[in-house]
């Protein structure tokens, strides 16, 4: 009996590095960020959604739109829509994303761990 290999799944979901929404690479393509889409614009580009999202997360959290939530507090997610969001996010967001984020007022603070409260 020969015994057969299998590869682990791919991971499907990605998360933003924005926000820490989680969603699959065809909610971010056909629908974009629901949180961040105004300054990202990730509908259909794939390359940006590559390059401002992780496939590389921990932890999930599931946000029903409570802003009175201790944990969307926690996560700075209580002013976000409802969803999935990643407890930490792995990457940064590259220069010129940051630095157009910077340019439009908005702070980007990295989800990989890096920067604490």
């Amino acid at each position: 009996m020969a015994i057969k290999r299998t590869r682990p799944a791919p991971k499907l979901n990605r998360a933003c590095m924005l926000c820490g929404v989680v969603q699959s690479m065809s909610q971010f393509r056909n629908e974009g960020c629901p949180n961040c889409e105004s300054v990202l614009h990730f509908t259909d580009n794939d390359d940006l959604i590559r390059e401002c999202t992780s496939p590389s997360f921990e932890g999930l959290v599931a946000y029903k739109g409570d802003e009175a939530s201790w944990v969307a507090r926690w996560l700075r997610v209580e002013n976000f829509v409802p969803g999935v969001y990643a407890v930490r996010v792995g990457g940064k967001l590259p220069e010129d994303v940051r630095s157009d984020l910077y340019s439009q007022g908005v702070e980007y603070r990295p989800r990989d761990g890096s920067v604490r409260d």
